[in-house]
Order: C-alpha cells, then structure tokens, then sequence
C-alpha cells in the first residue's frame, strides 16, 4: 500500500510539473510583446524598462520560469491586467456563485435525468419514452452556449420573464433563484439528458432479468397489495408486456 502511495505521488507530483511547464510555454508563446500590451498607447523606454523589471520579462526564461512556480506555490496568481485587481482575490468573489450555480445544475440534472430514464424505461414503446427520448436529444444536440443565448433574447429580451445577467446573494432567496432559474435549466438539461439515456438503459437490463420475469409470470394481472413481491414485479413491469396470470 506504501508503494502504491509513493508511485501515485510522484505521477501526480510529474504531472503537475508538466502541466505547468506546458502553460508557462504556451502563454510565452503568444505573439507580441507583454510590457507593451501593458504599457499602452502612451508608452516609453523607461516605462517598459520599469513594466519588464516588474514582472520580471528582462531575465532569462527558466528564472522567469522559476519565478511562475515560487509564487504559484505561495498562492499569488499575479494580478489583472484588466482590472489590476489579484487574481486570487477574484477568484474567491467569484467562486461561491459558480459553486451555487453547478451544484444546482448537478441536483436538477440528477432528479431530471432519473426520474426522466425510469419513465422511459417502464413506459417502453409508448409516449412517453418518444417524448422522453426527443428532450434528451434536444439536450445532447443543442450546445448550452445557444440554448443561454436563446433563452436571453426570448425570457429575458422578448418576454422579460427572467433577467439577462447578474447574480443575487442568498440573503435574498427569492432575487437569488430568479437570477439562477435559466443559467441553471441550461446547464442542467445536457447532463439530464446523458443521465436518462445511462438510468433507462440500467433499468432495461433490470426489467430483463430473471427475477423480474419469473414475478411477471407468477403475479396476477394489476397490481397486488403494496410491498408485496406481485406488486413490486407489477410496478417494475414494462406496461406495454403487462402482467401474466398464465405460464
């Protein structure tokens, strides 16, 4: 089990190294030149002498390099260069939201694509799996980026039913889930939709065991008394098949 520990450490330890190198290198390898993009219009010598002694782009790459580590180590992402505040301090404002946000696209999505797979399952070959089926469709083909984009210009724009943007804190619950109903359905609804296609192809595969079957087949037609097994191999029953008094 040590051993276990050990190797597992240095592979994550490795991969670390090498994700940082692999962006370190990347962000070297954008076009221009930082201290001016920095320094902006009204620029000279000596302020891009300052603007490179600062961020250090007058030393060689593996200290610059070095440098990135050290503080990514001790928790200093730099600072905005568009608004000029920590990046760190960003960070924490905008974390609890995207928390709130996916943490109830994930509860949405979870009772939605659940309950959604069972219905599809037991009602087999009926409407309701073709109604189930073409929602999740909708949600596996339409990208959630146009399904925002559209519930932006007809809620918000067109009907003015919910707004377009900005977030409420929870001390005003109602404010805080009228500004989370859209962004929340939009993320949750592609989730649902893989969730309902794994939970009814789990629930097909029970329904054909032989446990199932041999209940169908035992049980009288309609559902029994509830707890009973006729009525839970009753209720588990495709309502296409039915149950059989017969076999």
């Amino acid at each position: 089990m040590g051993r276990y520990l050990l190797t597992r450490a240095w592979q994550s330890a490795l991969t670390l190294v090498l994700a940082s190198m692999v962006v370190f290198a990347a962000v070297r390898a954008l076009p221009g030149d930082p201290a001016l993009a920095l320094a902006g219009e009204n620029r000279d010598a000596a302020s891009l002498a300052a603007i490179r002694a600062e961020y250090g782009l007058d030393q060689s790459v593996p200290v610059q390099y070095w440098r990135y580590v050290v503080a990514l180590a001790h928790g200093d992402l730099g600072t905005s260069v568009r608004t000029g505040a920590p990046v760190r301090a960003m960070i924490a404002t905008a974390l609890p939201v995207t928390l709130e946000l996916g943490l109830l696209a994930l509860l949405l999505a979870v009772a939605v694509g659940v309950a959604c797979g069972v219905l599809a399952a037991v009602y087999r070959g009926g409407v309701i799996e073709w109604a189930v089926n073409a929602v999740a469709l909708l949600g596996l083909s339409v990208p959630n980026f146009w399904l925002g984009l559209l519930g932006i210009v007809y809620l918000s724009v067109a009907l003015g039913w919910l707004p377009a943007s900005g977030f409420v804190p929870l001390s005003d619950p109602a404010g805080n889930l009228t500004h989370l109903v859209m962004p929340v359905v939009v993320l949750a609804l592609g989730l649902a939709a893989v969730i309902m296609r794994q939970t009814r192809s789990a629930m097909l595969d029970s329904l054909g065991a032989d446990y199932i079957r041999t209940g169908r087949r035992g049980c009288p037609r309609g559902p029994s008394s509830p707890g009973t097994p006729c009525a839970t191999a009753w209720w588990w029953s495709p309502r296409s098949s039915g149950c059989s008094s017969e076999g």
